[in-house]
């Protein structure tokens, strides 16, 4: 495959308010969803209408291997101890030539889990972490 697809080698440098944690190589939850309620109408019944009534932000996880910017996101966490503030954050997906592919730009960001690795010496694998952060919804780029 081409280097310049952007589907190809894909990277995710996240900031978070003014905390760069570094680059991930793995982004899952990206994505919103319009809840419906749904009403019957007296004497319509050809149909149920779908009515919408607000926007659910899905959380987002991050993953990448262990390194020297895992020491961001525990510093980052520790930071939490006199209290967890809302944060503006910005996911810039990269190709493998470090180019911006696509920027999120997201509001209300706060934490809600870190993952570390788990170490067993009878089946080596990649040391990896994620971290799963909420958001209340993507702001203009």
């Amino acid at each position: 495959m081409a280097d310049d697809d952007p589907a190809v080698s894909v990277c995710f440098s996240v900031t978070i308010g003014d905390k760069e944690l570094g680059t991930f190589i793995s982004c899952e939850g990206l994505g919103v969803e319009v809840v419906l309620e749904q009403r019957e109408e007296g004497g319509f019944n050809s149909q149920v209408w779908q009515l919408p009534t607000r926007l659910k932000y899905t959380n987002i996880k991050l993953s990448r291997p262990l390194g020297p910017d895992t020491k961001k996101i525990t510093e980052w966490f520790a930071s939490m101890t006199t209290g967890v503030k809302r944060r503006t954050a910005t996911i810039i997906a990269r190709n493998a030539r470090n180019e911006p592919v696509a920027t999120w730009n997201l509001s209300g960001v706060v934490p809600v889990r870190w993952t570390g690795p788990s170490l067993n010496v009878e089946s080596p694998k990649v040391a990896t972490e994620t971290i799963e952060i909420a958001h209340h919804g993507f702001l203009p780029a």
